[in-house]
């Protein structure tokens, strides 16, 4: 994982700055699950979003998602980075199947 010591991250293009949502600490049953056993969080909030891709006119097409709103994206996409300690990830707007309301 990336470690960044920036304050604020501006994705380029069509990139999307995301916080996943907390991961499950314990089982329905109330075990207690190891760091290793933990699913990988498919869902979490937009904190930054690009400007958009360009299209074929060289147009600036403008980004579906906006900060604030809690997305569902794909398992294992993107790049993790750590920004002041808080675990964030940074991918493409493809990425992103679903806005939850």
């Amino acid at each position: 994982m990336a470690t960044l010591t920036a304050t604020k991250v501006t994705p380029l293009g069509d990139g999307v700055l995301i916080r996943p949502s907390a991961r499950d600490e314990k089982t329905r049953g109330g075990i207690f699950l190891p760091d290793t056993a933990k699913e990988k969080p498919q869902e979490g909030v937009v904190v930054a979003v690009g400007p958009g891709r360009r299209g074929r006119e060289g147009k600036i097409l403008s980004m579906e998602v906006k900060p604030k709103e809690t997305v569902l994206y794909a398992k294992y996409s993107g790049m993790e980075i750590s920004i002041e300690g808080v675990d964030h990830l940074l991918l493409k707007e493809s990425d992103i199947l679903a806005v939850l309301s």
